[in-house]
């Protein structure tokens, strides 16, 4: 009978405990004018924290996946690119070559023509991608964002505080021509977990680093050079697989044969 009330206690006063917390938050949040400033900021943060823990996309950006972006890239030796000459040189060498829009993908307008560039590996897993995106749900995945230069990355970091930075193990992996961004916003949850999933399945190969923006609502994706091996072994089929015709019969043939 003690246990029982002891376990009647704790109940109560843990009830009690979530009335008060309740009590405070609504005080905060309906706290008098003379105290606006002191009342946004707190309601602010309690919607951060609470957006916080209802967002949990399946590739949450990390410090780690920034460094392992960056480990593929200084393994493969690729230049972070300065400013539009080395950019120029680049296109003009074939080492970056353009996304093209198709009937299975578009680019967002606003991006600046020169920088919708790639690695050719990056550009086709971009068409590899939007073409199964375009077969499942008939519609188009968007581009946002590919090759940038430091001169762009420092101009993007003065509007956005969470944007990588230009060097150093983290540095943005736009930077060599290996990632773009993709849109995200929008999707339907079924285009949604179609995304993720396609992205696990590579990801789990070693093929993609994903991330999933929250602040911009994109998909970033740096794909790895091995991507291109693993395409050739790949069978693809764009269209379903024409069946060959059966033979005809040789007493057709023969019944053809007569009457000519």
């Amino acid at each position: 009978m003690a246990r029982a009330a002891t376990t009647r206690g704790l109940a109560q006063r843990r009830d009690l405990a979530w009335y008060v917390a309740a009590l405070i938050v609504i005080a905060l949040l309906s706290a008098p004018q003379a105290f606006a400033i002191r009342r946004t900021s707190t309601r602010h943060r309690i919607l951060h924290h609470l957006k916080s823990l209802l967002w949990n996309p399946m590739f949450r950006p990390s410090h780690n996946s920034l460094l392992r972006q960056n480990e593929e890239i200084d393994r493969l030796d690729l230049p972070r690119i300065q400013d539009d000459d080395e950019l120029e040189a680049l296109k003009a060498s074939g080492d970056l070559v353009p996304i093209v829009s198709s009937e299975a993908l578009k680019i967002e307008p606003s991006l600046d023509p020169t920088r919708r560039y790639c690695r050719p590996w990056t550009r086709d897993f971009v068409q590899d991608l939007s073409e199964a995106y375009y077969r499942e749900f008939h519609a188009q995945i968007q581009v946002n964002s590919a090759v940038r230069t430091v001169k762009v990355q420092k101009k993007l970091r003065r509007h956005n505080r969470n944007a990588a930075p230009v060097d150093g193990d983290t540095a943005s992996s736009h930077l060599a021509g290996v990632t773009v961004d993709l849109q995200r916003r929008g999707l339907t949850k079924q285009q949604l977990v179609f995304v993720e999933r396609y992205l696990f399945y590579l990801n789990a190969l070693g093929l993609v680093e994903p991330e999933e923006e929250r602040r911009h609502w994109c998909f970033h994706v740096m794909v790895a050079e091995s991507y291109n091996d693993w395409r050739q072994t790949q069978t693809i089929f764009p269209v379903a697989p024409v069946e060959p015709r059966a033979p005809a019969p040789a007493s057709a043939i023969a019944a053809i044969g007569a009457s000519n």
